[in-house]
């Protein structure tokens, strides 16, 4: 399929409104993660005949893309433990891998009502503790920040493999909040760790067929343009501009996942 054939099968405003969610889904998720709760929805809207796997590879495709600017980005800046990144990796790599594989088997709607609850109390939590994430408030020895850095990573990454809307939030809030880790900082690690979940749920995604190649191509362009401006105005304007961002996603999600409850239940 070429550009002129997407143009005449999808139209221009379609195509116009892809760009734009692909843009603000990169911008968000190098920021604070959370760019799916943008770029999926959408998806879902947009192509409500596509297959979800088809979807959901094209997306990974796109995200992937964007999320490496991103790392690439915070890497230059931040200074990284490549020990406890490593291990938090390899376990994001195997349990995404393991969620992109079920996702034909498990029916996602039963797990919605758990992820709303999870949510208000991310919520609630992040804006009552005013502090949270403003500096580093742990120092935990290698080997605890090793079993909590593999736990984080074995339960968002599968998560992230046969879901996936709202990972990289997942991931900064488990860096702050078990890590201790400030705002900035675990962006930076979701990131690095994002672009392995991502790779390896595309292993699957791509060795399946499921993907559109010139649609993720068109999304990725823009989700890449997107998350450069994102990181560079995290790295510039610190933790406080994370902290909220990070807010105002987690209540978008909160909206999106009590409609999503309410719809099936009422």
């Amino acid at each position: 399929m070429s550009m002129s054939n997407l143009y005449d099968e999808y139209g221009l405003i379609t195509i116009i409104l892809l760009a734009i969610s692909a843009f603000t889904a990169g911008f968000i998720d190098a920021v604070v993660g959370g760019g799916g709760l943008i770029q999926t929805p959408v998806l879902l809207i947009t192509f409500p005949k596509m297959p979800l796997p088809v979807l959901f590879g094209t997306n990974k495709i796109a995200a992937l893309a964007g999320t490496s600017i991103a790392a690439f980005k915070y890497a230059k800046k931040i200074t990284f433990n490549y020990k406890l990144l490593l291990v938090i990796a390899f376990s994001c790599f195997i349990s995404s891998f393991l969620g992109a594989q079920l996702i034909n088997h498990i029916d996602t709607n039963v797990l919605k009502p758990l992820i709303l609850i999870i949510l208000i109390a991310i919520a609630v939590y992040t804006f009552l503790k005013k502090d949270l994430g403003a500096i580093e408030t742990k120092e935990l020895p290698m080997n605890k920040q090793l079993l909590y850095g593999s736990c984080i990573g074995l339960i968002v990454g599968f998560y992230d493999g046969f879901f996936g809307p709202g990972t990289g939030s997942f991931f900064v809030l488990g860096f702050v909040v078990v890590l201790g880790f400030e705002f900035v900082k675990a962006s930076a690690y979701a990131k690095i760790v994002n672009c392995v979940t991502n790779i390896s749920a595309l292993i699957v995604f791509i060795k399946e067929g499921n993907y559109i190649l010139l649609l993720a191509i068109l999304l990725a362009i823009f989700n890449i343009i997107g998350s450069f401006i994102g990181s560079h105005l995290a790295l510039k304007k610190g933790n406080g501009f994370v902290r909220i961002i990070f807010l105002v996603i987690v209540s978008l999600m909160i909206l999106k996942y009590g409609y999503d409850v309410l719809k099936v239940y009422f």
